[in-house]
């Protein structure tokens, strides 16, 4: 797989309304990004002001989205329209259960000179609480600087 791999800008933005209480998250990273006939991959690394590092691992096919996050924070989120999914996220205060539903997954691929996007649009209830909707947006570009 890293023979087709190539360097590239990435975006996540993430937004959580939390009974209209809402919360923004931007990480921006130089990652890497590989494309597959069934899948693409994109790879990159979060550094977190203490120091740590947590190694994303993020897997897009034609029907679900899979989050891999691994470091002092760990999860293994899956994403698949229209259905539950259940994964236990793992930091340094405890270890959480979440319960994801997934509304809908919208995935344009790069290509020459245009941008991907990934938008996902879910809803998330951490150890039985009162779920919150989350929306997932990720920007993937040629490092390079094209649009």
């Amino acid at each position: 797989m890293k023979e087709n791999a190539k360097q590239v800008a990435i975006e996540l933005e993430t937004s959580i309304d939390d009974n209209g209480e809402m919360e923004y998250n931007t990480v921006r990273q130089t990652g890497r990004y590989y494309q597959q006939p069934t899948m693409d991959v994109l790879t990159f690394t979060e550094e977190f002001d203490d120091g740590t590092h947590v190694s994303n691992l993020i897997t897009i096919y034609e029907d679900r989205v899979s989050i891999k996050r691994k470091g002092p924070v760990a999860m293994h989120q899956q994403f698949r329209p229209h259905r539950s999914t259940e994964n236990v996220y793992q930091h340094p205060h405890g270890t959480i259960y979440m319960e994801t539903y997934t509304q809908y997954i919208d995935y344009r691929r790069p290509a020459a000179g245009q941008a991907g996007l990934l938008t996902i649009a879910y809803t998330v209830k951490l150890n039985g609480q009162d779920e919150r909707k989350h929306q997932l947006t990720l920007n993937v570009r040629d490092k390079e600087g094209s649009q």
